[in-house]
């Protein structure tokens, strides 16, 4: 399954060559997305393009000129790339924890120069490429070798350990997600998938017991449960409801919103967007 694209790219392909075989459908597709969020976005500002739609705009057509330029790249080239890019995330990582500075009361960013820079991005990336290289022309039957299943949960398991004492628990979920799907997708046996998801699930209430931080424990139950706090933490969740509650099915239309022009949504442009 990784084999087949990476012998292909065996034969020498012009940049147009290349071009041509992107998936256009698909990058249709999530251009017409992200044209739903910048509208959105434009909405919830009250017909303004400042000060999220234009952001969000700029940094769409950013990334899809990578997209482009990523296309035309031999796959030969991220395959060289992928550990040293793993190695380099990783190292910015445990630079983190010596001389990174706090932001929303974790330390997560490592200044360089004039640039802050948040190296668990960079692990959601080189994580993927580095795993991937790594799995690259292994059998179902190696991928499930102990040996080899061990290098790959280590690969996994190092950065999710230096991303969760920042704290950061969202990235570091994400990491583990990422790692644990392409283990999945190169075939592991589910010799070691079931004992594993039930190894998960014992560790839920010693992870809430144990590791979780008294503002991640919030977190989660003002989200089972807003109206414990409903003129503080719940805010949002609860303003949100009422916002999706008054517009129905059909919502109540385009700059309409009124939880969000009316301001009672304090943080409007982030997941609660839909409130619009």
């Amino acid at each position: 399954m990784i084999s087949r694209p990476y012998a292909a790219a065996k034969r020498t392909l012009s940049i147009a060559d290349k071009l041509l075989e992107v998936n256009w459908g698909l990058v249709l597709l999530v251009t017409i997305i992200a044209a739903g969020g910048i509208a959105m976005l434009y909405s919830v500002a009250g017909g303004h393009f400042h000060p999220w739609a234009l952001s969000q705009l700029s940094k769409f057509i950013v990334g899809l000129f990578i997209l482009v330029i990523a296309a035309t790249i031999d796959v030969r080239v991220w395959m060289s790339l992928a550990y040293p890019a793993y190695a380099v995330a990783l190292l910015l990582l445990i630079a983190v924890d010596v001389a990174g500075h706090e932001g929303l009361g974790a330390q997560r960013w490592i200044s360089l120069g004039p640039v802050d820079l948040q190296p668990s991005e960079l692990m959601k990336v080189s994580l993927v490429l580095a795993l991937a290289r790594f799995l690259h022309g292994k059998s179902v039957e190696e991928v499930s070798k102990p040996l080899n299943l061990g290098i790959a949960l280590a690969m996994i398991g190092i950065p999710a350990l230096f991303v969760v004492i920042e704290p950061n628990l969202g990235t570091t979920l994400i990491i583990v997600a990422d790692g644990c799907a392409l283990l999945f997708l190169a075939g592991l046996s589910w010799y070691w998938i079931a004992p594993a998801l039930a190894a998960v699930a014992t560790a839920v209430p010693l992870a809430w017991r144990f590791v979780l931080h008294d503002y991640q424990k919030a977190r989660v139950m003002t989200f089972l449960d807003p109206e414990t706090d409903a003129l503080g933490a719940g805010w949002n969740i609860t303003q949100a409801k009422i916002a999706i509650g008054s517009g129905g099915l059909s919502g109540k239309g385009f700059l309409n919103g009124t939880q969000s022009r009316l301001n009672f949504l304090p943080e409007k442009q982030t997941d609660f967007i839909f409130t619009n």
